[in-house]
């Protein structure tokens, strides 16, 4: 992995914080378990809990590999706490109306983003687009669908 920064927000990073620790002492010692248990059962060239226990291992020790990485490399942004900020940044709501309509995004970073939840990426198209922007400040992202024209309305 590079020494790229990863954004997260405050609650982004206890997420990832609370997967490690589930990982390393919960999942990874029961695995290990079953490794033991179905290595005692005999015959390994036919022990398909002991292929299956090894595999689900194998991903847990690379799971827990990478979020260490990951850990080491984050900076905390703040947690959509854009008041009084002018321009949108990481860790900024803003509402924007696009097509008639209003919508209100989350700037975030890509480990958090998740268009369900209106967190976008500072990395996405419509990120991008929007870092340093101001209220009253107009967007237009090119989409599959052809070009959408945003307006930044507010950021909180």
């Amino acid at each position: 992995m590079d020494s790229k920064k990863i954004y997260l927000t405050k609650a982004g990073l206890q997420d990832l914080q609370k997967e490690h620790d589930v990982l390393v002492n919960a999942r990874r010692p029961q695995v290990l378990s079953r490794v033991t248990e179905a290595r005692n059962m005999g015959d390994l060239s036919e022990n398909a809990e002991y292929a299956a226990a090894r595999e689900e291992l194998s991903f847990i020790d690379g799971r827990i590999e990478e979020l260490d990485e990951l850990l080491k490399q984050v900076e905390v942004i703040a947690d959509g706490n854009g008041k009084g900020k002018k321009a949108v940044d990481l860790g900024t709501k803003v509402t924007l109306k696009v097509k008639g309509k209003q919508e209100i995004f989350t700037v975030v970073g890509e480990w958090e983003a998740d268009p369900r939840e209106k967190k976008i990426s500072h990395e996405s198209p419509l990120g991008k687009a929007l870092m340093g922007r101001k209220v009253g400040d107009e967007v237009e992202v090119e989409a599959p669908a052809g070009k959408i024209l945003y307006n930044v309305i507010a950021i909180h």
